[in-house]
């Protein structure tokens, strides 16, 4: 067979795949109620401090996040405010890029409470608040229902365990969780970002950040824990830490 034949075989085999393995996207059938509203006037303040216009935009991204990802309980059961406090958490950390979509996620699994690595839910070796699956749980996220709820109780704590989770699928949309989100940090940035999240962490460690503790863990804990407090207290993160607040603002395109 002519190389050139060989070849146009070859794309049109890639071109079937992707075809193929394109993910649908569903358009939801209903606006947002005003019982979600109220929701999330209780509960999230990203959304309070939005515009009224770009509240319109987050309530139907709210809805949107419902019709395309499946939302499980595991031995518990779901409110709708528990459900509209995941898709929030998923709704944040993107909503500077309408666009964009959580490729690398297809269901989130709720547990009533922290688990083991392996997902039991009883003993007192259970740690887990929140995970992203790798290997044969790839495409899935798991979370505590306490951490969920919790999540959104205070800002003042700069901790939220699904943005956490969420920020970390950002984080592997280029293949890899490592703390390096290449398909927003553009690469003049690059190496300006490697170089202050070893000082962060160092800053972690010895006790001179407001960042809590588990982000000197490595790379990609530090740019998740980094991610939350940016959408929980960016005020202080901005005052406290300049040079981090306008990294991770050129990543989430916030401003």
């Amino acid at each position: 067979m002519p190389v050139f034949l060989i070849a146009l075989l070859v794309v049109f085999i890639l071109f079937l795949t992707v075809v193929v393995n394109k993910r649908k996207w569903n358009k939801p059938k209903r606006i947002s109620s005003e019982a979600t509203r109220d929701i999330l006037i209780a509960n999230v303040p990203f959304y309070n401090k939005l515009k009224p216009e770009k509240k319109k935009r987050f309530e139907y991204e709210i809805e949107e996040f419902l019709v395309n990802y499946k939302i499980t309980a595991i031995s518990t059961s779901i409110s709708e405010t528990e459900r509209i406090l995941i898709a929030a958490s998923g709704v944040i950390p993107i909503f500077s890029y309408p666009e964009w979509r959580y490729q690398n996620l297809k269901e989130i699994l709720v547990y009533p409470d922290t688990f083991t690595i392996d997902f039991k839910t009883e003993g007192d070796d259970r740690t887990i608040l929140g995970m992203v699956g790798t290997g044969i749980y790839s495409n899935k996220m798991f979370l505590s229902k306490r951490a969920i709820v919790n999540g959104f109780a205070s800002e003042k704590d700069g901790h939220n365990t699904a943005i956490h989770e969420f920020v970390h699928l950002i984080d592997g949309m280029d293949g890899e969780i490592d703390g390096l989100p290449e398909v927003l940090l553009k690469q003049p940035y690059l190496l300006p970002w490697l170089d202050l999240i070893q000082k962060e962490m160092h800053n972690i460690k010895i006790g001179e950040s407001e960042l809590r503790p588990y982000g000197s863990k490595n790379r990609s804990e530090f740019f998740a824990v980094a991610g939350e407090f940016f959408f929980e207290r960016p005020e202080l993160l901005q005052s406290e830490h300049p040079a981090l607040y306008d990294l991770l603002n050129s990543i989430f395109n916030k401003a």
